[in-house]
């Protein structure tokens, strides 16, 4: 019985000498069944070999685009193929790691399951495997939401629902201007603190002149004033680029909105 292949993998080709000296380094190639394809990358570039290997893989599969029956599907062919049909969602979108970490958690849990698999049970069984009730919530409607794009491309025969965890309890508290105004000031007051490593002090801890959580006192400012979310005000930038919020500095606008990113609910401010 032939043995069972591997798939395609990295596998370092060794160093070549003649007459002792050094011909070849040692470098990484892609092993797949009977054939071997260079990387370009050398033993050191393991990362860069890495990256050549995952896209060696992705160029080689592609789930298919067929009709078939839900017992036939994998779940990782339908979120690859979301993926495919929904750039929009990850490319030029400040949000985009957190959305492919979403894609990953559930390509590890749901990927070797058929579509025929995806039940009340499951899903389930995937908030405990979360650990976090709201985490499990927000994966779980990429999930829906790659089956719905699926169902619409008419890739499959059948209907699968995905049940979701109940919603958290909405805030009901929020800082008062008094809290607000004390975490502020005590971000601008706050100095360095360190250990003296030599000289009469040695071990005391001294403050230095140096501010270092000044920058999180105007953090706090745009965010109680702007009511900007902490995603647009990280990215903001002085100057308009695809994927930032933008601050006019000439004319005084805060276009809280990131280029490219679709609108929602709230408004720039000026």
């Amino acid at each position: 019985m032939p043995r069972r292949s591997k798939g395609a993998r990295l596998h370092l080709r060794p160093a070549r000498y003649r007459a002792g000296k050094l011909t070849h380094q040692a470098t990484w190639v892609i092993r797949d069944g009977t054939g071997y394809y260079a990387t370009g990358c050398a033993e050191r570039e393991v990362a860069a070999a890495e990256q050549v290997l995952k896209d060696y893989i992705a160029k080689k599969y592609a789930p298919a685009r067929k009709e078939q029956d839900l017992e036939k599907i994998f779940v990782a062919d339908v979120l690859s193929i979301f993926i495919d049909d929904r750039p929009d969602l990850y490319v030029e979108n400040s949000d985009a790691q957190k959305y492919l970490n979403r894609i990953g958690r559930l390509k590890e849990f749901w990927g070797k399951l058929m579509l025929s698999e995806v039940t009340r049970t499951k899903c389930r069984e995937y908030q405990q495997h979360r650990g976090n009730k709201g985490g499990a919530r927000r994966d779980l409607e990429d999930l829906r939401a790659a089956i719905a794009n699926h169902a619409a491309e008419g890739l499959h025969r059948g209907i699968v629902k995905i049940t979701l965890p109940k919603k958290g309890p909405a805030r009901d508290r929020w800082l008062t201007r008094d809290e607000a105004a004390h975490l502020i000031w005590t971000c601008w007051r706050a100095r360095e603190i360190q250990t003296m490593r030599r000289g009469p002090n040695k071990g005391q801890q001294v403050e230095t002149s140096k501010r270092p959580l000044r920058h999180l006192a105007r953090f706090i400012l745009i965010g109680v004033y702007s009511g900007t979310r902490a995603g647009a005000i990280a990215s903001a930038s002085p100057t308009a680029a695809i994927g930032r919020s933008f601050v006019d500095l000439e004319r005084g606008v805060y276009y809280r909105r990131a280029q490219g990113k679709q609108e929602t609910n709230k408004v720039s401010l000026h």
